[in-house]
């Protein structure tokens, strides 16, 4: 009785082993494997972008010293980037493709401003000499080649996701366990927003 007992326990346990490999190799973890890949980069995009709100008061104080008679120019940058980092994202904005337009839209409203300061600091050969003005212009040409890079990772693990569960067998899988994990929007350029902001001084 007890051998019996033992012998159906070790089947059970063999079976369990090999259900646990087969469901390991045919890729059953693939789905949200990508699906927090594409939630990492999202993050990276949003670090980037914070990043280059976080240099902006800088930015203003240090052109405004120069040329505080720009008011209109300087009260948009400080007005774009309010509504910039107003809009409140998190990983689940990746599931509202409105909302994750609405973020884009003020991300890429900061760009223009910045750019529009940039034409304005062109005016004023002092402003161009100034060191920390010098330092920030680094940075800024840094973070917005950052963002460009953030902005195609995220791009590519979106896709990497969508593919895997619209094709077989990661649509199976996505049908039977993942059915709660939707096709995720990419993100989407308006036109000419993939150039970064002109920086040259």
């Amino acid at each position: 009785m007890n051998l019996r007992k033992s012998y159906r326990s070790s089947l059970q346990v063999a079976a369990l082993l090999m259900l646990a490999t087969f469901l390991s190799a045919c890729g059953i973890n693939n789905i949200p494997t990508l699906d927090e890949q594409a939630k990492a980069a999202w993050g990276q995009v949003q670090n980037q972008y914070q990043r280059r709100a976080d240099l902006i008061p800088n930015l203003v104080e240090t052109v405004k010293g120069y040329a505080a008679h720009e008011k209109e120019t300087l009260t948009a940058v400080i007005e774009a980037r309010a509504k910039a980092t107003s809009i409140q994202v998190d990983a689940s904005t990746l599931d509202n493709p409105e909302k994750l337009k609405q973020y884009q839209q003020a991300q890429d409203q900061l760009s223009g401003a910045l750019s529009r300061l940039m034409v304005v600091s062109e005016r004023y050969p002092d402003l161009k000499a100034n060191q920390n003005f010098l330092a920030l212009q680094s940075q800024l040409e840094g973070t917005e080649n950052r963002i460009s890079v953030a902005r195609r990772d995220f791009i590519l693990a979106v896709q990497k996701y969508n593919t895997e569960i619209r094709t077989f067998p990661g649509r199976l899988w996505h049908s039977v366990m993942y059915s709660n994990l939707p096709v995720r929007e990419t993100f989407e350029a308006t036109p000419g927003s993939e150039k970064a902001p002109e920086v040259k001084f």
